[in-house]
């Protein structure tokens, strides 16, 4: 593109403004209105996470899955997974058939999250570093976080998925990250956050709608009087022109009389030429 071949003076700045304030209102509106559906429709698991169509919705509260140079994660579906993301979370099939062909299809380089027990019961989310199924069934999962640098005593985690009674056990299957979601989320946590993501950006939106509808009462009550205005100058317009024919009128009838008056003595004056003439 040719930038200096742009007229920037015929461009409409006020309506580019209009259409990315419209933008930014229907966005954060249509957020609130997916936060609500999820809140009124999502139930809690047992540790608090929201669980909607098969699906968590959960938060990386460890610096453990961020990029770190000694693991390369080019060749993954999930990259690394920074501190405070929220993350959707497939479910483990409750179904016992289900469950197996699911975790049959799991392969080095998936994001579990799962609960596991050092002095307590935590969640945790790492990647698979090796799957391998047993014969008597059910499957051996090691994993491990990719920040190598970060949280050493806890990175490396090994589960069985056939031990039914096992405190460690997988939960699901990190299929998507949302990065600004998660801080979003985190933010709101804070009374701080909550003020300046929730409250004052409502306030902002109100105040601007204030305003606009002031602005669209101020544009219609400047037409009103625009419109009076001009109606009173057109019934000025055409009082004046009835003036100018009644005044016009007058004038003829005044000076009807005196034109015949005039016309008479012509006429007698040329009888009087031709009597003396003879």
């Amino acid at each position: 593109m040719n930038f200096k071949s742009i007229d920037f003076k015929k461009i409409n700045y006020k309506k580019i403004g209009k259409i990315a304030y419209n933008l930014v209102m229907y966005l954060f509106l249509g957020l609130c209105a997916v936060a609500l559906v999820l809140t009124v429709t999502a139930k809690r698991s047992s540790d608090g996470a929201a669980e909607i169509f098969g699906y968590q919705l959960r938060t990386v509260l460890t610096p453990s899955m961020e990029k770190c140079d000694e693991t390369d994660v080019s060749d993954f579906g999930i990259k690394s997974i920074p501190q405070n993301s929220m993350v959707l979370v497939q479910s483990v099939p409750e179904n016992e058939m289900e469950a197996e062909k699911w975790y049959s299809e799991l392969r080095v380089g998936d994001v579990l999250t799962f609960r596991y027990v050092y002095v307590t019961q935590i969640t945790i989310t790492h990647r698979i570093t090796s799957i391998t199924a047993k014969d008597s069934g059910g499957y051996i999962i090691e994993l491990a976080g990719d920040n190598k640098s970060s949280d050493t005593s806890q990175l490396y985690q090994t589960i069985d998925t056939s031990d039914k009674t096992s405190p460690n056990f997988v939960l699901g299957k990190v299929t998507a990250v949302f990065s600004v979601l998660g801080f979003i989320v985190s933010l709101l946590k804070n009374p701080i956050g909550l003020v300046f993501i929730v409250i004052i950006p409502c306030f902002i939106i109100i105040l601007l709608e204030i305003l606009k509808i002031l602005g669209a009462y101020n544009a219609e009550k400047q037409k009103r009087n625009r419109e009076e205005a001009k109606k009173k100058d057109d019934e000025l317009e055409e009082l004046k022109k009835r003036l100018a024919a009644l005044e016009k009128r007058e004038e003829t009838e005044e000076n009807g009389p005196l034109e015949e008056s005039l016309k008479a003595d012509t006429i007698e004056q040329k009888t009087d030429i031709k009597e003396e003439d003879s």
